[in-house]
């Protein structure tokens, strides 16, 4: 990933689609995390095999079945501060939806504004 532009190899609007995809830097951050670790433990490969499950599956399941997943927001909050935390982000959200992405080692995010053709991948 190292200086590789993520937009350019796994965020763009497919021919076709109406949708654009794209990240927010939190999940750019995340990202660095991530590659820096399985760096320093001699698995890069694995972390090409996650940019890769997200630029061939990950991206294209999204832009195509934009409402996927479960609804974040729908969990129950059991403590006082997830309750809290939820309650501020459903004041960030407004009329948006932050869903669930499930794959093997990771959870990802992601938010539609109402019927914005942007969809932000956190």
């Amino acid at each position: 990933y190292q200086g590789r532009c993520l937009t350019a190899r796994i965020v763009a609007i497919r021919p076709g689609n109406k949708l654009a995809v794209k990240i927010t830097a939190n999940f750019e951050r995340n990202l660095d995390e991530i590659e820096r670790f399985l760096t320093d433990a001699d698995a890069t490969q694995f972390f090409n095999a996650l940019l890769d499950e997200l630029s061939n599956t990950v991206i294209p399941n999204i832009e195509r079945f934009p409402k996927m997943g479960r609804n974040f927001m729908d969990r129950h909050a059991r403590s006082i501060e997830g309750s809290n935390g939820l309650d501020t982000l459903r004041k960030k959200l407004g009329d948006g939806e932050l869903r669930e992405y499930v794959l093997s080692d990771f959870l990802l995010l992601f938010n539609q504004v109402s019927a914005s053709t942007v969809l932000w991948i956190m």
